[in-house]
């Protein structure tokens, strides 16, 4: 297995030694604000500052899924944070995010209001706000967080690591790719064997675990993360696609997918979220046809 010319790391790491790649105007080996930029404020308690990664869908789909269940409280607005263009690193978003990744959430219900970060703790946040999609029982709730945080320390290799090097860095390199890959699919095949013996994760009941790793795994074996479904096999994991299908078909979830979407179809991108109507009347299809 060949690399071409072998990389010997200096002895010292400076930034301008870093290499190239999509990320490259944005990533920097420090933190804080790179610019001030105030962060626009909606009519809604909740306002979400995100972009339709899995991590930003995590958020979104569990706001519709608390509408969908009646919580008119749960009213929000999303404002588009446009990572590839640094919005992340603007002064206002930097004081809700210090490590400056999106989702971003601030609840004006509470004085002063409390900021959220974390994709699995504005899922964890919003289910104990409202009391839904988290157990009672000890158990039942602990098989919950068991599975979230599962996600949380886990999704990092499958993102910044398979995803990175299969579909982002600068070249292919074989060494990163299989590492990766073989990770992915270890992953794959942990939840398959769990969602073998029970229909969610955390047992009979739709949970912010099921969010939290559908977002990620659930797209990826359903052929939405990376253009890796072929490479990867996914058809190996029955049961973790039966399970993905499933919650692909909530309407809750579709919705969820929509919002602060900038890419793929133009009826299935929402930029901006702060009504429902924004659904039928706002995807970028229905604004281009006004232009």
């Amino acid at each position: 297995m060949s690399q071409g010319n072998e990389y010997v790391p200096p002895k010292v790491w400076t930034w301008d030694q870093a290499s190239g790649g999509k990320f490259a105007s944005t990533n920097r080996p420090i933190a804080g604000p790179t610019h001030d930029k105030e962060l626009p404020l909606g009519k809604h308690p909740f306002q979400l500052y995100s972009m339709g990664t899995p991590n930003g869908v995590k958020a979104t789909v569990m706001f519709e899924e608390l509408l969908a269940l009646g919580h008119k409280d749960a009213e929000y607005d999303a404002w588009l944070i446009r990572i590839g263009d640094g919005d992340q690193f603007g002064s206002g978003f930097v004081e809700i995010n210090p490590n400056s990744k999106i989702p971003a959430l601030l609840d004006h219900s509470t004085t002063p209001a409390t900021r959220v970060f974390e994709s699995g703790a504005i899922l964890l946040y919003l289910a104990e706000r409202f009391g839904e999609f988290l157990p009672n029982s000890l158990a039942a709730r602990t098989e919950t967080l068991n599975w979230l945080f599962w996600q949380m320390g886990s999704a990092p290799f499958l993102g910044g690591g398979f995803g990175h090097f299969y579909a982002y860095a600068p070249e292919k390199l074989e060494y990163p790719i299989n590492r990766y890959a073989m990770e992915t699919k270890r992953q794959l095949d942990v939840l398959d064997r769990r969602l073998a013996e029970s229909e969610y994760l955390a047992g009979d009941e739709y949970t912010i675990a099921d969010i939290a790793n559908w977002a990620w795994y659930g797209q990826l074996v359903l052929g939405r993360l990376y253009d890796a479904a072929e490479f990867l096999q996914v058809q190996e994991y029955t049961h973790v696609l039966r399970w993905a299908k499933q919650i692909d078909e909530r309407p809750a979830v579709t919705r969820g997918r929509m919002v602060n979407r900038t890419f793929g179809e133009p009826e299935m991108q929402l930029h901006e979220r702060h009504d429902a109507s924004d659904f039928e009347l706002k995807t970028q299809d229905k604004l281009e046809t006004q232009d």
